[in-house]
């Protein structure tokens, strides 16, 4: 795994858990680069063939723990799947996703300007001050269409 295991190792001693093997290898699979927003499903199947004593219980198990602890962020990105994302440490860049409704693509949109950057910051000061409420994070997804799906269209 990246730089991020000894802060999930050191989240996992604080609320008393061990770093069982199950629990290893989802991370392990999770922090791969070419493995983008897997579901439960993309994660067991890979999992079971490194370790076939982990079962499909085990694998929404510790995905509902370590998404209630913050080591990876649940998506659903409206293909009736949820998906799962590791964050590798707290300080984890912040990015917002492009949806492709044609044919589900999922483009991670890093590169923020300036201006959008304020806008973000402006919108969560207004909504904090408005409702009395401490915004910790944010999800934002595009719905649209990819340009190979446009290209196909045309």
């Amino acid at each position: 795994m990246r730089c991020g295991r000894r802060w999930i190792h050191q989240m996992m001693l604080a609320e008393g858990l061990r770093m069982t093997q199950a629990r290893m290898a989802i991370l392990d699979i999770l922090s791969k680069e070419n493995v983008k927003h897997p579901s439960a499903e993309d994660i067991y199947f890979t999992v079971h063939r490194i370790n076939p004593t982990i079962g499909l219980a085990t694998v929404y198990r510790t995905l509902d723990l370590l998404t209630r602890m913050g080591v990876i962020q649940k998506f659903d990105f409206g293909d009736g799947k949820a998906r799962y994302e590791l964050m590798m440490d707290d300080t984890s860049p912040h990015h917002h996703h492009l949806v492709c409704t044609v044919c589900g693509k999922v483009i991670d949109y890093t590169d923020f300007t300036d201006e959008e950057k304020e806008l973000i910051e402006r919108t969560e000061k207004a909504l904090s001050e408005r409702y009395k409420f401490k915004i910790k994070n944010h999800i934002i997804q595009f719905y649209g269409v990819c340009n190979e799906c446009n290209g196909e269209r045309r």
